[in-house]
Formats: structure tokens, C-alpha cells, sequence
């Protein structure tokens, strides 16, 4: 407590606070002993408070020395400052009385010194007036164009200000006006070099990327800010051309080059036409030389693609080589952007220049006014002419839109009338033929050459036309062709899309390349496409068939030759007319993919070239399957289009395995078993028997095919629609993979838009559809010929094998035992057309042709007995060579032993039995025909022997029937 008590009066603001505290404190006590209390506790503190002292004292005994030792210097150094400045006082006083008495004197002196200090000013001047050529030279030469142009106008001021009363400096004078005149002319220059020969340059070394670009070619386009400590600051310029208020100060470092910044080079350049105030004539030339500086640069990239192609320029522009010309396109595109955004610096550095030094630039001698001042969209629609007219000359538009007025319009037409292929065609008008021209003529020539100089000055002052004459004569790396837009569209198409971002409008080149390809080109296309189709599909009829009305299609006759077909891969040959429509197809579905805007018109086309030759096909099917004029047809052909016969010959068994499954494999021929098998077998030779046998009529000539050659036609024509239904499936099935739209997968292909999605096409539903339709009319054709082809081989039998039972004798002599001659003659016709058909079909399907028809045969010899009137035993020899020769021979055709066959062999020879033998047998081992066949086997065994009485024959027929109804109930 006593030390807290000790510190207290201590940390008091004063001692004269302190001592006041206490002599109030005992002035208020009453109490002896408590003033005594009080100043005993006084007293203590004082004698604690002087002994810390004395021990601060003594500790801090140096410092206070040192400290008294200061302060007496200090104080001693006050005094002597005091006495100094009253000296000092005293002096002015007595400067200030000598003053007064010499004014005049010394304002003398004064006015010597200024005009001294003028002529040494002046002096300098001079010397600095005459080194500015030197360093105005100096300056140009390292391109410091900001410090020349500040130089020479501070040196043009001084000479018609300050020093415009020297007449030793009247020859500089003259010399350095007549610079500040000519050097708005080299700024222009090199404005324009900026713009169209260095930024390219720079834009193709990037392009060619043989090396790592240096600091100078990546800053060129502003990666590098170009400043630096020793620059000259100069009129103050916005960083950025749309914000406003913000400006940066335009600089230029002598230490620097100035070219390795683009950007900033052209600020320097504009900046340094301002101080000249030139900018209003500089702009105007600018905009002037557009269009002449596009031209010189689409010279020289024509130029540069011909030497990287290494071949004279007169041998390329004889070449179809559309590359070339897409790599000059795509070599300007890149050059023309450069040049577009150089143009947008120099307009954002005018505007820049008009907002901040407005009133500047309208007092200079040639004002900004509108009409001379560009924008970007004038750049661009100079860009867009030059790019017109040089795709004028390549695309060759003139002799294109002449050539589309001559072309067929057959497949602009979406619907053709069919009429015209079964109409007789008149005979064309002999074409009028030149005999001779004046062409090569002198006089011809010298007019020509007159009338192409008049055309030529005629057009130097319409502008199109000037450039049209100016790009005519430029070597071409080229043959100009319309097809030429295949192989250029697309990077046409993203440049197009570039200009109308730039202009937010329309572009007029989208216009002219919309207008060609609608009007010239697909015009083309057709006529292309129609030659082609006409050439594959071209009718020649022969002189016999033209007098019966017929017209053979050499396209359903010529195949491709072996080599092709290995080429192609197909496992039978095609026919040439097919091969060729595939081809065109194929090139319009690359003009789809090349033009995917306008699939749609490509893809209708490619139905309509469809329409025709199915029309074409199914005209040449007639031909073959029709007599003449009348519409009767041949058996095969109206059965293979009998909706019931085809439908139940399609529900077969093999039929089904000709049909690939859903992973492309073929199925498997056992789909059944063997005894369902012949269940169907059986039923088709019903069918057949019951519709060509049931009378005594015989099939006449004309309702079967006899010319082996058609049914080869008829092979080709199958495998080359089936080939070419399997490749125009494959094409619908991408286009409509290509046109639905990823985000609605599920969505009905009525509702799909039509759109373009990347690079794939898009087209439109109903198109689609109707070439869905196209390919289902193609493949019908080719199953049809199919059938035709098995039914055809299946009539074939009837018309050789029914004469065989009704004309033929079997109860003749001894000695007749060969072959009946229409057996030998069915034979010989199967030999034919197994050679014929084993060439042109797939192994598959010849297998389907041949394989059940031993069982038709056998069904048709066995049917064959009602018709015959008598037999022996001669004859039953004679019918059972016949069976034998039929069984080798189709052994041949299908290397399988043909056992049913041998079923109707042992038919007739059971002929050798009498009927009572044959019930016996029946009733022993079951019957092994039917009851109608043993029916008509018993009534010619009654024919044969007519010594036995009717009811005779009637009671084998009633103990036959009882037979078979208790084989029937047995089996149930």
C-alpha cells in the first residue's frame, strides 16, 4: 500500500497541483493527530521520491551531461545567429541607400542581359532547325514517324513564327515545308503497306507453321504493348473505341522498333496524320484503294498457288483440279480477314480522332465529312465484288446460265409422266449442220480484237465490269467450271457467315452464290445427271421386235466386265445401267454432302432420277414378259404378281432363308422339318398342276419365255435392283439418322425440321419418305423377277412334260424305248438355263430355282397318267427312261440325288401288276400314293386291257376306296 501511495503523487499532472491537494487537505482536517498522520505519510513519500531521483540521477549521469552540454551549445549558437542577422540587416540597409543612388545604371544593365539571352535562345534554334533533316531522315529511316512528323511541324512553326524574319534560313525553310507537304503521302503509304502487305505476311507465316513465330511476328497483332521509358508522349487516344472517357496517351520508343506492334504502328501512323492534319485525305485515299489493293492480292495468292503447285500456270488452268481453287480461296480468306481488321483499327484510330480533336479535325484543310469517312461495311462489300467476280470467272457463270437454259428440266419436275416410255416416239429432226465458219477469218479476228478494246474502255468506269476484265486476264490455276462450288462451298459458306456477323445484314455474296446454284448449277447437275442416265438407259430396238411392237434396252443387257465386278466387290455381275445410275446417285449424294443446304433439291432429284429408271426397268420387265401390243402376259409373270400365289410362294420356307436376318447373317435353310417340307412342296405342286393341267389344253408357246438370253436378263436384273435397293436403303437410313435432331430422338418424322446440323444434311420428311418408297418399289421389282424366274422353270416342265402324256404313244412296238423327244428337249432347256442362271445369280438363289423340282416333276408324271390313253409294258420302259434321263439331269443341276423321282418311277411300274395286286399290296403295306393317283392308275390298267367287263373295274374302284378310308381311320 505505501508504494501505491508513493507513486501516487508522482504520477500527478504538476507539483503545484500536488502541493495545492494537500494544503486543502489539511486546511479541512479539524483533527490534530490526523493533519499529523497526514503529513507524516507527506513526508515519507518525499524522502522515497528524492531518493529515486538521486538513484535516477546517478544512473542516467552521462546522459544528463551530455544533454546540459548540448543545450549550452545550442543556446550559444542562437546568440551568435542573432548577432549574424543583425549584420546582415545593417548591410541591406546600407546596399538598399547604394542602390538608390545608381538605378538608372543598373537598369541599364538588365535590358543588355535580356536581349543577350534572346540572341543565344535564337542561336539555339537555329543550330536545332538546321539538324532537323538529319534527324527527320534519321527518324523515317527507323520508322519513328510520331517523332519525325512532331519534329518537322515544331520546326515548320519556329521558321514561319519566332524565325520568320531570318533570311539565312529561307532555303530550309522552303525545304522543310516542301517535306511537311510530301510527308502525308509516305505515311499513306505505309498505311496502306500495314494494311495489305505486312498484316498478310505476317497472317501466311502463321499459316505456314514451319517455326516457332519470333517476339516480332507475335506482337505484330498487338501481344506486346510496344511502350516503354523513353517515348514522346503525344494527343491523348481511348484504349478502347467504345469506351468513352477513358483515354491512354499514344507513345513511340525510340529504343524499340515500332513495326513490331501492329496495332500500335497504326495508331502512330494515324496519330501522325493528324498532327500533319491530313487525316480527312488520308482516309479518303484509303477507301479509294480498296478495291485496286484486293485485286493486286488476289494477283499475287494466284500467283503463290500456282508456284506451290509446281506447274506452269497455262497447264493448270486447262486441269480440272478444284483444290487449287479451294486453296486460293482459303488463302484470301485468311489474307481478307487480316485486312478487315486492320481496316477496323484505322476506323476505331477516326473515330478516336473525330471524338477527342473534333473541332481540330474540321478546321484542317479537308474536313471529315461523311461521304468520306468508310466504314466496315464498305471494306466488306469491296471484299465481297472482288470475291464475286473471281467466283464468276471459276464457276464460269456466264456459260453456266447459258448452258441452263438448254439443259432438260426431266428431274426438276417432281412427278414425270410415265405415258412417254410406252408411246411410239417420233422420229427426231435431222440437226442442221454448219458447213463452214468465219471464225478464223482475218477480218473476223481484227473485229473481235476492236469490238473486246471497246468492251474493255467501256467498262474501266462501271466498276462490276472492271473488275470482271481486270480478273479475265489473271492467269487461272484452274478450268473454270460450275462444279468447281463442290469443292469451295463450305469455307465459302463460313466466310459468308463471317461477313454477315461483321455487317448484321445479308451478305450480296450469299445472294450470287444462292442465285448460281439455283440457277446455273443445279441446271447443270441435270443435264449432267440426264446425259448419264440416257446413255445407261437408252433404248435400241431391233428390227425384228419393232415390227411386233417389242423394244429390247441394251441396259438390261450389258453387265460390267469381271474386272469391274472385283473392283466392286459383287458376288454376280450387275448391269451397267444400274452400276451407272448407282454412280450418279452417288455423286449427287456427295453434292448433298458438299452442298448440305441444298439436299433437299439434290435428294429430290435423286428421287426423280429413281422415278425414271424404275419406270425405264419396269418397261423393260414388260417387254420381255408381254406379247406385242396385247396385254396378255407369260404364266410366270402374272402368277409372280398374283397377290394370293406370291404371297403363299413368299411364306415358304426358301424364300425365308434368301432373306438376310437383322444382324446380316443368312438364316438357316433347316427352318422346318423334312416332312413339313415336303408337306409345302407338295402343296405348291398342286397349285401349279391344278392351274396348268386340269384340261386337255396344252400350253401354248407364246405364254412362256423361250429366248434363254431374257431369262438372263431377267437374273441381271434381279441382282443388280436387289444390289442396288440394299445400297439406296443404306443412304436413306443415314439421311434419316442425320436429319433427326439429338435432342428429340423420339420425335415423328413428320414433325422433324428442316435443318442443318454441322456438317450433315438435313432434308425434309416427305422427300425421305418418298425415297423409302422408291427403294421398297425397287426391291418389290427384284423379288418379282425373282419369282418369275422360279415360276418360269416350273412352267417350263408343264409345257415340255404335259405334251408328253397327252401326244405321245406308250403302246407302241418293241423297238420304241428312247427318251420321249419333249424330255430330251425339257432337258436341254434345263441344261440352258442352269448355265445361264448359275452365271448371273448367287448360289442361294439358283439353289431356289431347282431345288424342289424333282418333286414338281415327279408330281406332274405322276398327274400325267389321267392323259394317257393306252400303255404296255414298252411303254412303261419308255416312261421310266424318261423318268431316269429327267432324274440325272436334275441330278446334275443340283448335285443332290433327286429321290422323288424315283417315286414316280415306281408308280408306272406298278403298271407291271395287275390291280388286284396292287389292292393286295395297299392293304398290306399301306398306300404309298394318293387315292385319286391309284384311281387313274387303275382305270388305264382297265384302258390298257379292255377285255375286262366295267363292273369289274367299278368293284376295284369300291374296294380301293374302302382301302384307303380304313388306311385313313387306322392312321387317326
Amino acid at each position: 500500500m505505501a508504494s501505491d501511495e508513493s507513486k501516487t503523487p508522482i504520477s500527478s499532472k504538476g507539483s503545484s497541483a500536488y502541493l495545492m491537494s494537500i494544503v486543502r487537505t489539511l486546511s479541512s482536517s479539524a483533527d490534530f493527530e490526523h493533519r499529523e498522520q497526514e503529513k507524516t505519510r507527506i513526508e515519507k513519500a518525499f524522502r522515497e521520491s528524492d531518493k529515486r531521483l538521486g538513484e535516477l540521477v546517478a544512473n542516467d549521469y552521462q546522459n544528463v551531461t551530455k544533454i546540459l552540454q548540448s543545450f549550452s551549445k545550442m543556446t550559444k549558437s542562437i546568440n551568435d545567429s542573432r548577432e549574424k542577422i543583425r549584420k546582415i540587416k545593417e548591410d541591406l540597409s546600407s546596399c538598399k541607400t547604394l542602390l538608390h543612388f545608381k538605378r538608372d545604371e543598373l537598369r541599364k544593365l538588365w535590358r543588355d542581359g535580356v536581349e543577350h539571352k534572346a540572341v543565344l535562345s535564337m542561336l539555339e534554334q537555329i543550330e536545332q532547325i538546321k539538324e532537323v533533316p538529319d534527324k527527320m531522315d534519321n527518324f523515317i529511316a527507323k520508322k519513328h514517324y510520331l517523332h519525325a512528323t512532331d519534329l518537322i511541324v515544331q520546326a515548320v512553326a519556329k521558321l514561319e513564327g519566332p524565325l520568320a524574319g531570318v533570311d539565312a534560313l529561307r532555303d530550309l525553310k522552303v525545304e522543310l515545308i516542301s517535306r511537311k507537304e510530301t510527308l502525308h503521302e509516305k505515311l499513306i503509304e505505309e498505311l496502306n503497306k500495314q494494311i495489305y502487305v505486312r498484316a498478310v505476311q505476317t497472317q501466311s507465316m502463321q499459316r505456314s507453321g514451319s517455326a516457332r513465330l519470333s517476339r516480332k511476328d507475335a506482337s505484330v497483332w498487338g501481344l506486346t504493348d510496344g511502350t516503354s521509358n523513353n517515348a514522346v508522349p503525344s494527343r491523348g487516344a481511348p484504349t478502347d473505341p467504345n469506351k468513352s472517357g477513358v483515354h491512354s496517351e499514344v507513345t513511340e520508343d525510340l529504343n524499340q522498333d515500332p513495326t513490331e506492334n501492329l496495332t500500335h504502328f497504326i495508331n502512330i501512323l494515324m496519330e501522325s496524320l493528324f498532327v500533319l492534319r491530313k487525316l480527312p485525305e488520308a482516309v479518303e485515299i484509303t477507301k479509294m484503294r480498296i478495291e485496286p489493293e484486293l485485286l493486286s492480292l488476289v494477283s499475287k495468292a494466284t500467283q503463290q498457288i500456282a508456284e506451290s503447285a509446281g506447274q506452269q500456270s497455262d497447264s493448270l488452268a486447262g486441269q480440272s483440279e478444284p483444290r487449287h481453287l479451294l486453296d486460293l480461296l482459303q488463302l484470301i480468306f485468311q489474307q481478307f480477314r487480316c485486312i478487315a481488321a486492320t481496316h477496323q483499327l484505322i476506323l476505331n484510330d477516326v473515330r478516336r480522332l473525330t471524338q477527342v480533336h473534333g473541332s481540330e479535325v474540321e478546321t484542317s484543310s479537308m474536313p471529315l465529312h461523311a461521304d468520306v469517312v468508310y466504314d466496315m461495311k464498305d471494306v466488306w462489300s469491296n471484299i465481297q465484288a472482288v470475291l464475286q467476280v473471281l467466283l464468276s470467272e471459276y464457276l464460269d457463270v456466264r456459260n453456266s446460265l447459258s448452258s441452263r437454259q438448254q439443259a432438260p428440266s426431266d428431274f426438276d419436275e417432281p412427278t414425270m409422266d410415265i405415258s412417254m416410255y410406252f408411246g411410239k416416239k417420233r422420229p427426231g429432226k435431222p440437226k442442221k449442220v454448219t458447213l463452214f465458219r468465219f471464225d478464223a477469218s482475218l477480218h473476223a479476228l481484227s473485229t473481235n480484237s476492236y469490238i473486246e478494246d471497246t468492251r474493255q474502255f467501256d467498262a474501266s468506269d462501271v466498276g462490276q465490269q472492271s473488275l470482271l476484265t481486270l480478273i479475265s486476264k489473271q492467269q487461272k490455276i484452274c478450268k473454270p467450271s460450275a462444279f468447281n462450288i463442290t469443292a469451295i462451298y463450305k469455307p465459302l459458306k463460313a466466310f459468308i457467315h463471317d461477313i454477315e456477323d461483321a455487317m448484321e445484314s445479308t451478305a450480296g455474296l450469299q445472294e450470287f452464290i444462292t442465285d448460281f446454284v439455283q440457277n446455273a448449277f443445279l441446271g447443270q447437275v441435270h443435264q449432267r445427271v440426264s446425259q448419264s442416265i440416257d446413255v445407261a438407259t437408252r433404248v435400241v430396238p431391233t428390227s425384228v421386235d419393232e415390227e411386233e411392237g417389242h423394244k429390247c434396252f441394251d441396259a438390261l443387257r450389258n453387265v460390267i466386265d469381271e474386272k469391274v465386278r472385283r473392283e466392286m466387290g459383287v458376288p454376280r455381275p450387275l448391269l451397267q445401267s444400274t452400276v451407272t445410275v448407282d454412280e450418279s446417285i452417288g455423286e449427287l449424294q456427295e453434292l448433298m454432302l458438299a452442298l448440305p443446304d441444298y439436299a433437299d433439291q439434290f435428294l429430290t432429284m435423286v428421287c426423280n432420277v429413281l422415278r425414271e429408271y424404275r419406270d425405264k426397268c419396269h418397261s423393260a420387265y414388260r417387254d420381255i414378259v408381254q406379247h406385242g401390243s396385247d396385254d396378255r402376259r407369260v404364266i410366270s409373270a402374272m402368277w409372280a404378281k398374283d397377290e394370293d400365289i406370291s404371297r403363299f410362294l413368299r411364306s415358304l420356307p426358301s424364300w425365308h432363308t434368301l432373306q438376310p436376318s437383322a444382324d446380316g447373317k443368312e438364316l438357316d435353310g433347316t427352318v422346318c422339318s423334312e416332312q413339313e417340307m415336303r408337306a409345302l412342296n407338295s402343296k405348291e405342286a398342286i397349285i401349279l398342276i391344278t392351274n396348268l393341267s386340269t384340261d386337255e389344253t396344252l400350253i401354248p408357246q407364246q405364254e412362256i419365255i423361250t429366248d434363254v438370253t431374257q431369262m438372263r436378263t431377267v437374273a441381271n436384273v434381279h441382282e443388280s435392283l436387289e444390289w442396288f435397293a440394299s445400297r439406296l436403303q443404306q443412304m436413306a437410313d443415314s439421311l434419316a439418322e442425320q436429319s433427326r435432331p439429338a435432342l428429340a430422338p423420339d420425335l415423328p418424322a413428320s414433325e422433324l425440321p428442316l435443318q442443318v446440323i454441322g456438317d450433315a444434311v438435313s432434308v425434309s420428311p416427305k422427300t425421305l419418305e418418298s425415297l423409302r418408297s422408291l427403294v421398297k418399289d425397287f426391291r418389290d421389282l427384284a423379288e418379282v423377277c425373282l419369282l418369275l424366274l422360279h415360276l418360269e422353270v416350273r412352267v417350263h416342265c408343264f409345257y415340255y412334260l404335259l405334251p408328253v402324256a397327252k401326244q405321245s404313244n406308250y403302246a407302241g412296238p418293241i423297238d420304241d424305248l428312247d427318251p420321249d423327244s419333249n424330255v430330251l428337249k425339257l432337258n436341254k432347256d434345263l441344261s440352258s438355263m442352269e448355265e445361264v442362271l448359275s452365271q448371273s445369280l448367287q448360289p442361294k438363289k439358283f439353289k431356289y430355282i431347282f431345288e424342289t423340282l424333282g418333286y414338281l416333276v415327279a408330281s406332274i408324271i405322276i398327274s400325267s397318267v389321267q392323259f394317257l390313253k393306252k400303255i404296255n409294258e414298252n411303254g412303261i420302259k419308255k416312261m421310266c427312261r424318261n423318268i431316269l434321263a429327267i432324274q440325272q439331269n436334275l441330278t446334275n443341276i443340283t448335285m443332290t440325288r433327286e429321290a422323288d423321282l424315283d417315286r414316280a418311277r415306281q408308280f408306272y411300274e406298278l403298271l407291271y401288276l395287275s390291280p388286284d395286286d396292287v389292292l393286295t399290296s395297299i392293304a398290306e403295306k399301306g398306300p404309298q400314293f394318293t387315292g385319286s393317283e391309284y384311281d387313274h392308275l387303275i382305270s388305264l390298267y382297265h384302258r390298257s386291257h379292255p377285255g375286262h367287263p366295267i363292273p369289274v373295274q367299278e368293284a376295284r374302284m369300291k374296294r380301293l376306296r374302302e382301302i384307303m378310308e380304313k388306311g385313313q381311320s387306322e392312321t387317326v
